[in-house]
């Protein structure tokens, strides 16, 4: 069986939300897309964030949106291909109005470093080293 993660997230710009990640490299699907969400594709056919207006976010929900500039629920990891796509998209990030909230973290086996986005939403990226073993 063939699975997909696609996962919402509340923005309160989407334009300005669909800017920055458009500047990492995400694509969107407009088949999917509208004026109130907008399918962000991560990984073709297997990872997607459909970004929501705070809104119609809410519109889903009987709680109150969390804000995640005030406190955090989750971080999204993405594995990343190198060490090199790590660093590029959390500099990619940072220049597109992102932060970086931790260095840049080398264990040997693994590098990690994340980014926070316009709405406050945590991502961390991640390489693991093939030819490394963790002891």
């Amino acid at each position: 069986m063939s699975k997909q993660v696609i996962f919402n997230l509340p923005v309160s710009d989407l334009e300005k939300s669909k800017a920055f990640f458009a500047s990492l490299g995400f694509g969107f699907n407009p088949q999917v897309s509208g004026d109130r969400a907008a399918m962000m594709v991560i990984e073709e056919g297997s990872i997607q964030a459909m970004l929501t207006t705070e809104a119609f976010f809410a519109s889903l929900i009987d709680k109150p949106v969390v804000k995640a500039k005030e406190g955090n629920e989750v971080i999204i990891c993405l594995m990343c291909d190198s060490r090199e796509e790590v660093a590029s998209l959390v500099e990619k990030a940072v220049a597109a109005g992102g932060r970086a909230p931790h260095p840049l973290e080398d264990e040997g086996f693994m590098v990690s470093q994340g980014f926070e986005d316009l709405d406050g939403h945590l991502w961390n990226l991640v390489w693991t080293n093939p030819q490394a073993s963790s002891q």
